[in-house]
């Protein structure tokens, strides 16, 4: 069966969903739509069915594109989204207001297993529910109790899928009532107000009338955490924080995985016979998958920390006051969700914009998201960070790096503030925004999810983007390897036949035939012709060529310079590639990569939008080209004259 995972917002629905599914699970688009869906496989007495998590409603009626996905695979029986069965995952502690969307199911004649979920939280306010007199209420709904956070209620789950049988309920499939169209809201408004009486009634039927106990805990940490001064120092000392373990101790395993694909790319080099194919693999390929698994224990890291604040309650307050900050930008507080998504890749980020009702804030939202700092440049980050700024200690226990780090995140959130505050004197506005928020109980994480999440984001990370970086070193390499006929044997006689060359040591000669050839070749023809235009922000040939391919993804960047360098210090092959930055000079004798050159090329990429997958979720989100081209232009303006005057302050 096609089954859907329907309820409202922080119910527990990604809970239940991985409890169900564990990691049998992709992500992938809704037909026709960039709304991100996740659909499992779940296996029940051998049978296997399909289960699908849609966005989390409060009503069938979409006020967002987000929504609009649920309300037409639920009205639209021939819409290939349109479930055969649905599992309603509803808050225990909090069932009125989870009634309205579950009510109107209901009347649509959708099959139904209602979850009672966070049922211990439920008990602990107090609340009890009469599960009983609830199915009387409701004949043909099987409801059963869940606590998905702590793995509890998976098999009451499986067995309700089991025993449910299709009834005449699905064979007639006749609606009880037509949803009134999406422009009506009168309608809308009159028919929520008659639900909520109706609601009200059964709530007072199968509830207890105790006293409710209030989440007295969750309170006086808000009193704190959402205070309007204390509330954004706490959150950034927070980030700084998380910046800080990064540093600290990705930094052990990362070591480990780049010493082990230099000693894989010497072993080759020395192990196949001499030749092309040498070359490709040793110089090629594996500098390429270096480059690529050499981050995931940062990006590991990363994710772990936003899944624990995700998972605790954190975020949903982090939304709530940036609010405030917000509004006066032309945004509101669920801009936050996107830009902070953004940290992570934009395109989701963007794709998320979709939960903003507004035309105005979406439009700014997503303008601006790609100057937030992704889990992509974080390769370039820390490499160029490692590379130029010392690992010391300030008050003898913060690190420097982990404060550049932060620094480069917190440039692009000025940056994004910005450009808002332009763009919001530019765009006109179509109708006014609003927030509508629920801010969850405070709660433990439950740490299958976050591992879950980890490897969701480790998986899109290493296939997604290795296949880009792997694809592009290959291109790399042949056009580094080969030139115009001829130019490069001519190159190769002018320096062997030269006084400079005769006076060097084997090594040096092998090193500067190397750089020759590497000149001569295709890739070294197109970056000295873009080398006047960089050469004002301190940047060589060789980053120029990097900067052009890291269009196909910023990461790409890292693993160009692997290659690059891997065919032209041949003889350097058992060093690092961040060694061999270091020992690269320009024609003057200087390092390439000094504190100026290298703070450039950071500030480069923090405003520069250097990924063309964005570019092309921005044109199917916004149906235009004009906001794509607006977005690559003002932040290449950014990027050029942002790295043009630091390298020419610290130079």
């Amino acid at each position: 069966m096609k089954i859907a995972l329907l309820g409202n917002p922080n119910t527990g629905k990604s809970s239940i969903f991985n409890l169900l599914t564990g990691l049998r699970q992709t992500i992938g688009n809704f037909p026709g739509v960039t709304v991100e869906k996740r659909t499992g496989v779940i296996n029940v007495s051998e049978v296997e069915h399909q289960l699908t998590d849609f966005p989390g409603v409060y009503s069938i009626y979409p006020r967002t594109k987000d929504e609009e996905v649920v309300y037409s695979a639920l009205t639209n029986q021939q819409s290939t989204e349109h479930p055969e069965l649905a599992i309603y995952v509803a808050d225990a502690s909090n069932l009125e207001r989870n009634l309205l969307f579950f009510t109107q199911l209901y009347d649509l004649n959708i099959p139904l297993i209602l979850v009672l979920n966070m049922w211990d939280v439920a008990l602990k306010r107090g609340i009890e529910i009469d599960i009983e007199k609830l199915k009387n209420r409701f004949p043909d709904v099987e409801i059963i109790t869940a606590n998905a956070r702590v793995g509890l209620g998976k098999n009451r789950i499986l067995d309700a899928i089991k025993n449910w049988k299709a009834s005449k309920r699905l064979e007639n499939f006749i609606p009880n009532y037509k949803p009134a169209s999406q422009d009506d809201q009168l309608k809308q408004s009159d028919e929520a107000k008659e639900r909520f009486t109706k609601i009200r009634v059964i709530i007072r039927d199968v509830e207890n009338e105790n006293q409710i106990k209030l989440d007295t805990f969750s309170r006086k940490i808000d009193r704190v955490l959402l205070h309007p001064v204390f509330g954004y120092v706490i959150f950034l000392a927070i980030l700084l924080l998380v910046f800080q373990f990064i540093f600290s101790f990705a930094s052990i395993p990362m070591d480990f995985i780049d010493g082990l694909f230099v000693s894989l790319g010497s072993w080759f080099s020395d192990t196949l016979p001499k030749g092309m194919l040498s070359d490709l693999i040793s110089q090629g390929i594996i500098p390429g998958i270096g480059g690529v698994l050499v981050f995931i224990p940062q990006i590991a890291l990363l994710f772990f920390f936003i899944s624990i604040l995700e998972e605790t309650g954190y975020l949903a307050r982090v939304v709530f006051i940036m609010d405030r900050i917000m509004r006066p930008l032309g945004l509101n507080g669920k801009s936050v969700v996107p830009l902070m998504s953004s940290a992570a890749c934009a395109i989701p980020g963007i794709m998320s914009a979709r939960t903003i009702a507004d035309w105005k804030e979406r439009m700014i939202t997503i303008l601006v998201a790609p100057l937030m700092s992704c889990s992509a440049r974080i390769p370039v980050y820390t490499l160029l960070i490692s590379l130029v700024i010392p690992n010391e200690k300030i008050l003898g226990f913060i690190n420097l790096q982990g404060i550049v780090l932060l620094f480069l995140y917190l440039l692009g959130i000025v940056a994004a503030i910005v450009v808002s505050l332009l763009l919001k004197q530019f765009i006109g506005t179509r109708e006014k925004g609003f927030l509508l928020l629920e801010l969850p109980s405070y709660r433990s994480p439950r740490w299958t999810n976050v591992g879950i999440n980890i490897l969701e984001k480790v998986k899109v990370f290493v296939l997604d983007a290795g296949k880009i970086i792997l694809a592009i070193s290959i291109i790399l390499w042949a056009l580094a390897t080969f030139g115009p006929s001829g130019r490069m044997e001519k190159s190769e006689k002018k320096l062997i036949q030269s006084s400079y060359y005769k006076s060097l040591s084997d090594n040096e000669k092998q090193q500067q035939l190397a750089s020759v050839k590497l000149e001569s070749s295709f890739i070294g023809i197109m970056g000295k012709s873009i080398e006047p235009i960089i050469k004002p922000l301190g940047f060589d040939w060789k980053i120029g060529i990097s900067l052009i391919t890291s269009f196909a993804a910023r990461e790409v960047f890292v693993g160009s310079l692997a290659t690059i360098y891997a065919v032209n210090n041949d003889s350097e092959s058992n060093l690092k590639l961040i060694e061999k930055m270091r020992n690269e000079k320009n024609n003057q004798g200087n390092p390439v990569y000094s504190l100026a050159s290298g703070t450039s090329l950071m500030i480069f990429y923090v405003f520069a939008m250097q990924c063309m997958a964005t570019l092309a979720v921005v044109k199917r989100e916004t149906q235009s080209w004009k906001w794509p081209i607006i977005q690559i232009l003002y932040m290449g303006f950014l990027a050029y004259f942002g790295s043009f005057l630091c390298f020419q302050l610290l130079s």
